[in-house]
């Protein structure tokens, strides 16, 4: 009997702490990615395969408290089209506002800036300009500069407006507006 409890203890306490683990890949290695979901990678996993071929960053800024933030992961970023496109064309990086460690990027060292109860990190408020909201999706081009930074939650339909955009480099030359009139969105799976 004593055996049985000791089981189901431990069994218990395992459940207990693995319910707690962040689902989201803070700035962690990943060991591979999982089919029909966004291959996100740390910033160092990015900046390693930018060595080997460029595409262009696709950041998603978030922090665990954030509703909205949960609200994207469950309603855009699922979307089967939308994953097959980010995974094409960008290299996604799933980013903790809030995120205590260093990271070292384009040859700076970026902190956690401890600000009243909480804080946020100061890579975070360099790709933002300093408008930290959540969520926040950032692009970057393939030299990993800031092209647009685009605040607050984004339902499926525009979300993929907004990655098509800057995927195929209408930023550069063709209005927002103009481009939004003409687009055709992508095939469904």
């Amino acid at each position: 009997m004593s055996k049985f409890i000791f089981l189901l203890t431990s069994v218990i306490i395992s459940l207990g702490i693995f319910s707690f683990r962040n689902s989201h890949p803070v700035n962690e290695s990943k060991v591979a990615p999982v089919p029909g979901q966004i291959e996100w990678l740390s910033w160092e996993e990015a900046q390693l395969k930018m060595q080997v071929e460029k595409k262009k960053l696709f950041v998603d800024i978030y922090t665990d408290w954030c509703t909205w933030c949960k609200k994207m992961d469950t309603n855009t970023f699922r979307q089967p089209h939308i994953v097959k496109y980010l995974n094409e064309h960008y290299y996604a990086i799933r980013f903790d506002a809030e995120y205590k460690e260093d990271i070292d990027f384009m040859g700076k060292t970026y902190q956690f800036t401890k600000n009243g109860n909480r804080g946020y990190h100061e890579l975070a408020a360099e790709i933002t300009r300093g408008r930290l909201t959540f969520p926040t999706i950032v692009f970057m081009d393939e030299s990993q500069s800031l092209i647009q930074s685009v605040p607050g939650y984004r339902a499926p339909e525009e979300f993929e407006q907004i990655i098509t955009y800057f995927a195929r480099n209408e930023h550069t030359k063709t209005p927002w507006e103009t481009y939004l009139k003409g687009y055709e969105p992508l095939p469904k799976e």
